[in-house]
């Protein structure tokens, strides 16, 4: 299914605007990104990469996208990206034949072409993680960004090792210490929980003062019911978590949301309307036609009525002369 579709029904559920996710390999960019604004009503994209810069792909590169949506006459339109801390270790830099690893300087690139905030891929390993925040922050320090773009840490639950599998295939890194923390304990998922909510701790630790906005996601990459139940539990603590981390008092304050109505039902409700309105102005005429003949009917009978006192009195004047 496509996102942008897919994202829509989201978003008239719960009555909230979605982040959406688009791949920039695709022949009819231009047109999604169309469709998703004026049919769809979206104004936050976050652009994804090709798999890979090998092979012969269909669609903008990631420099042109960008350009499009910062450059699209829609003004409300905003787009974010992604970041890779897995590319940002000495390891896969050298894989590349630089010297040090440049995750941090593609973000600050991406600022400059318009980006507005960053999501990470999944976390497991905070060191790579760690190491990019600090570049990051080091390097808009040197480029004069005094508002560097906010990253949003992502974390997602496991308890199976397909599941892992599965996850390290994405790309993300998983180490041995975690893998086994995990798939050995009496309940998995929980042990997941546990070990992510550890893994921000350690971030926002080694992070403090480094003046990089952070946020937290969280996802499920799998259809597994646990693994899905975990996910939403996992949210609820990383969220005390980041917000203790800011050292004042807060509250969580539930508000309700109006649930705007499927379009498909807001129409046949605007039909039904009209409908209503065409009998009621039916049935006024038709009210209006019947009291107009109530009326000539009530004129004919009182004209009669005074002509036939005229002929009584007519003939009762002639008797007396």
């Amino acid at each position: 299914m496509d996102s942008s579709a897919y994202a829509a029904l989201l978003a008239r559920s719960s009555g909230k605007q979605c982040l959406v996710y688009k791949c920039i390999a695709d022949a009819q960019f231009d047109d999604w990104i169309q469709k998703a604004q004026q049919e769809h009503g979206h104004s936050t994209i976050n652009l994804v990469g090709r798999a890979s810069s090998q092979g012969d792909y269909q669609g903008p590169t990631m420099s042109q996208a960008m350009a499009k949506v910062h450059n699209s006459n829609n003004s409300k339109l905003h787009f974010g990206c992604v970041c890779i801390a897995e590319r940002h270790t000495l390891e896969a830099a050298q894989a590349r034949n630089k010297s040090y690893p440049t995750e941090h300087a593609n973000m600050v690139r991406k600022i400059d072409a318009g980006c507005e905030w960053f999501v990470s891929q999944a976390i497991y390993d905070t060191e790579p993680t760690i190491r990019l925040l600090k570049d990051y922050a080091a390097l808009c320090r040197e480029r004069g960004i005094v508002k560097p773009k906010k990253v949003i840490l992502t974390f997602a639950p496991v308890s199976r090792q397909k599941t892992i599998n599965f996850m390290k295939w994405l790309g993300v890194r998983i180490p041995e210490e975690a893998e086994q923390y995990i798939l050995q304990a009496e309940k998995p998922v929980d042990a997941s929980v546990d070990f992510l909510c550890r893994a921000l701790q350690t971030i926002l630790k080694e992070c403090s003062g480094i003046g990089v906005p952070l946020g937290i996601s969280c996802e499920s990459v799998s259809i597994f019911k646990s693994e899905i139940d975990g996910c939403h539990e996992l949210f609820r603590k990383l969220q005390e978590i980041m917000l203790d981390a800011r050292g004042s008092p807060w509250k969580v304050q539930w508000v309700d949301v109006v649930v705007p109505r499927p379009l498909e039902e807001e129409k046949k409700e605007e039909k039904m309307n009209d409908v209503v309105v065409t009998k009621k102005k039916q049935q006024f005429f038709k009210e209006e036609s019947n009291a107009a003949v109530e009326d000539i009917l009530r004129g004919v009978l009182l004209g009669g009525a005074l002509v036939i006192v005229g002929v009584f009195l007519g003939m009762g004047f002639s008797r007396r002369r």
